[in-house]
């Protein structure tokens, strides 16, 4: 069994261990048989089997398991072959005895297999149940501002926190049902990133934490992608911050944009802090949030989301409807019998309350309260550039 192997006979530690699983075997099996001959044999997970078990996992041999067992029990069938041969002549009781015993070999090999198999997942599940639970414990200590070692908290994280950070929350609105869904998108969200090993942490079965460094800052197009096949999944993000003030800063703009997400009802899957700032200090009061949309749009809160798109548009390129009509691919004349018409239908006319529309409707998308149109009106880019054109 070890001769067949060279990785295993040019290690002395290895072939020893080895040598007392392949012993422990032989032994727990021929005891078996002796105390109920012709009884299934139980698995054998004594403490040899689980150590050679562990230490091929450790060195990136595991896949070997199979075969060494298998080369064992060939090797110990070889040798019950002879002794059967030597006890008796009898060919009827050499098939019985040959039979059973092959049988019986073959099942405590499989189910040894299987036990061991099951007994080092139990104990890998529990070390990643155990490094989960204390990287929890690490950032909770950071973002509580409680005193702590860089050096050592970096270590203990595996993730460095003296560089530009972006934080982000992942969170599910129906249950997954499968917790590695959530672990798959982080990682995917950190190549997307260009961040290899994004830090994750449970902040929940349905929730995760997760920070990337030293990348450029994230784009909605970017992430989109990695959450085509989780139809429930949605992303809050924070921006880009240094150390662990910045560490602590971006997962807190995270939060937020999370909440407004969640308060607001609204159906956006991503959103950045960035683009949503001026719009979750609007809606902290939502009394107050719904008060301005009602002064500000009167009637028109309740116009086609072509009407109000148009507007956002218009305002997004410095209220020029020649370039307006352009970006929404219709003609100049249309747009502006739908300015005439928003016009009609606001308290106060638009140039003189151009960014307070704009902040307005961007509020009110968020809200929740409008579908898109079916055209693809009021895309995300328009409100942002309208409401960054109106500021200045």
């Amino acid at each position: 069994m070890i001769a067949g192997n060279p990785v295993i006979a040019n290690d002395p530690a290895l072939a020893t261990l080895v040598s007392r699983a392949s012993r422990s075997h032989l032994i727990h099996f021929a005891t078996a048989c002796l105390h109920s001959p012709g009884a299934p044999v139980p698995a054998n997970l004594g403490d040899e089997p689980l150590c050679m078990a562990r230490e091929l996992i450790r060195r990136g041999l595991a896949e070997s398991a199979l075969d060494m067992y298998r080369i064992g029990q060939n090797a110990a069938w070889r040798l019950w072959h002879d002794i059967a041969f030597g006890l008796t002549h009898d060919p009827q009781e050499l098939h019985e005895l040959l039979e059973t015993q092959f049988r019986l070999a073959n099942d405590f090999v499989d189910a040894t297999l299987a036990g061991i198999a099951a007994q080092i997942q139990s104990e890998y599940d529990q070390l990643t149940r155990d490094g989960r639970a204390e990287c929890r414990r690490v950032v909770e200590q950071i973002l509580g501002g409680a005193p702590f070692t860089r050096e050592r908290a970096e270590a203990r994280l595996g993730y460095p926190l003296d560089r530009s950070h972006i934080a982000a929350i992942i969170w599910s609105d129906q249950p997954e049902g499968d917790p590695g869904r959530l672990d798959q998108i982080a990682e995917a969200l950190g190549h997307a990133a260009g961040c290899p090993r994004p830090l994750t942490v449970d902040a929940s079965a349905d929730s995760r934490w997760v920070w990337v460094n030293e990348v450029v800052p994230l784009d909605s197009e970017q992430i989109h992608p990695v959450l085509t096949s989780a139809p429930n999944v949605r992303v809050a993000i924070g921006t880009a911050a240094i150390g662990v003030d910045g560490f602590r800063r971006s997962h807190l703009e995270a939060l937020a944009t999370q909440r407004m997400m969640s308060r607001l009802r609204s159906h956006q899957r991503v959103a950045r802090f960035a683009d949503v700032q001026m719009i979750a200090l609007l809606t902290e009061n939502p009394d107050g949030a719904d008060d301005f949309i009602e002064t500000t749009l009167g009637d028109f809160a309740a116009a086609s989301p072509i009407l109000q798109d148009t507007v956002l548009t218009y305002i997004a390129e410095q209220c020029n409807a020649s370039r307006a009509a352009k970006r929404l691919f219709t003609h100049r004349n249309t747009l502006l019998h739908r300015l005439e018409t928003a016009e009609r239908l606001l308290p106060r006319p638009l140039d003189r309350s151009t960014i307070e529309v704009a902040v307005a409707l961007q509020a009110l998308q968020w809200r929740g309260d409008h579908t898109r149109d079916s055209t693809g009106a009021r895309t995300q880019e328009h409100l942002n550039g309208a409401v960054r054109t109106a500021q200045h």
